[in-house]
């Protein structure tokens, strides 16, 4: 085989780059492989978010990869899982990127069991773990529905029998027929947005999900989690019947009630209606054979009670008496209290007169003026005494100010430049410069001779 990218070496030795070996793989095994079926055990499933299946399928004695891309695994009716048998078809195929084979499959089934089998188990098991099957969720059926819609197709002998029992049980039954597919890849989506409808725009009491019976491929429709969802979401209770007595579906496990056969669902929801009658007859006969004793019973023992009761009216009229008595007795009382309550009042009242506070209040308002005026007296007396203390404090304390001093000839003496004051003529000496400070004005002298103190009345 001739290669682009293979050449000869040392000794005519053919050499091929990777990619060119791994091409040559490539077309050897697709060439020669291009669609096989495969049977094993699946082991290392994994799925991914983009919706492929990789998985390694195997024996005892070699494994190979396997994988399954999104567009064909929407067919498969199972999900696979590690351990499961299972015989797959697809072509052989090398990726070249990291010198890998594997099989890429377009068609997976299990062995030893069905694939729509073993897709029922799996959503069976999965639905009844989130509690789609439990019965507590279960809504009980109205007793006598008036109105109820079906869900199935026009033209099948379900809605025939079904219709047939109703008529004949109970005709005043208003039934709704919602035609959908009830078999094919449609289907299933048909049934869940009829019961979304009926929810919606309908006012019924049940709704019937039936058809006749068939193979599991044939009731595949009803066998479809988005169905079970929808029943348990339906605000109105439903009721299964599809195919016979021995098929059962998911939608049977997830309604509220199943019926064996689209008969026995019209059986189920309508009562024969002579027999309601014979039933509503006994049980009037019953009410009023209970009713004639009760009334019976209540009779004698009236007649009993009212021969031990005496006569009220003697009694009546006694006690009218006591009550006329009573009243003219509690009238004199009344008037009684009223007329001594009148003088105690009168005599209170001339008590308040004389001692009224408005007698005493003249003389105290006399005596408080009094008190004012004297206080006011007092206050101006006390203020020229402290006016004129405080004109006799001010004028010695202008006399004793430095400056008063200063106007009677004195001086102040400061020995420069040093601006202490001088009080001893040794404090200076000969050249010693001062600042004499009189009442008006400022002297800067220099000492020129140091002498005793003189004698100040005059005498040498």
């Amino acid at each position: 085989m001739e290669d682009a990218d293979a050449t000869l070496g040392v000794a005519g030795r053919r050499i091929f780059t990777v990619s060119a070996l791994n091409e040559a793989i490539r077309d050897i095994l697709e060439d020669r492989f291009e669609f096989v079926w495969v049977e094993g055990e699946i082991s290392n499933f994994k799925s991914p978010s983009s919706g492929h299946y990789y998985m390694i399928l195997k024996d005892e004695k070699a494994q190979i990869r396997m994988v399954m891309f999104r567009p064909k695994t929407r067919y498969l009716k199972f999900r696979p899982e590690d351990g499961m048998m299972v015989v797959a078809h697809g072509r052989v195929g090398v990726y070249e990127p990291r010198g890998e084979y594997q099989v890429i499959l377009d068609y997976m089934e299990p062995l030893g069991v069905g694939a729509l089998a073993l897709a029922f188990e799996q959503l069976k098991q999965r639905l009844s773990a989130q509690g789609i099957f439990d019965e507590a969720i279960k809504r009980p059926l109205p007793f006598l529905p008036q109105r109820v819609a079906v869900v199935t197709s026009p033209t099948g002998a379900a809605i025939r029998d079904f219709l047939k029992i109703i008529h004949r049980r109970f005709a005043n039954i208003e039934v709704t027929i919602v035609p959908v597919k009830v078999q094919g890849d449609e289907a299933s989506a048909e049934i869940v947005e009829a019961i979304e409808t009926i929810n919606r725009e309908l006012s019924v009491d049940v709704i019937i999900l039936t058809r006749g019976g068939g193979s599991l491929e044939d009731l595949w429709a009803f066998n479809q989690e988005d169905l079970a969802l929808a029943i348990r979401a339906s605000l109105i209770p439903v009721v299964s019947a599809v195919g016979h007595e021995v098929d059962v579906t998911i939608s049977d496990l997830a309604a509220d009630f199943r019926a064996p056969t689209p008969s026995a669902a019209a059986e189920l929801i309508a009562v024969e209606k002579e027999s309601l009658q014979e039933r509503l007859a006994i049980i009037g006969s019953r009410l009023a054979t209970m009713a004639t004793s009760t009334l019976t019973k209540f009779r004698d023992r009236l007649a009993l009670l009212s021969r031990g009761v005496p006569d009220p009216s003697k009694a009546i009229v006694d006690v009218w008496l006591r009550l006329d008595e009573m009243s003219q007795r509690m009238n004199r009382c009344m008037g009684q209290i009223i007329r001594e309550g009148s003088r105690r009042l009168s005599t209170e009242a001339r008590t308040l007169v004389l001692h009224s506070p408005a007698n005493r209040l003249l003389p105290l308002a006399q005596h408080l003026e009094l008190q004012r005026q004297a206080l006011n007296h007092c206050i101006i007396g006390g203020v020229k005494e402290l006016r004129a203390g405080l004109e006799g404090n001010r004028k010695r304390l202008a006399d004793l100010s430095p400056d008063s001093i200063l106007k009677r000839g004195y001086a102040i003496t400061w020995r420069l430049p040093q601006q202490t004051i001088l009080r001893q003529a040794t404090e200076v000496a000969a050249g010693d410069r001062v600042r004499v400070t009189l009442a008006e004005g400022e002297l800067d002298c220099q000492v020129e001779r140091i002498g005793p103190t003189r004698d100040r009345s005059g005498s040498s």
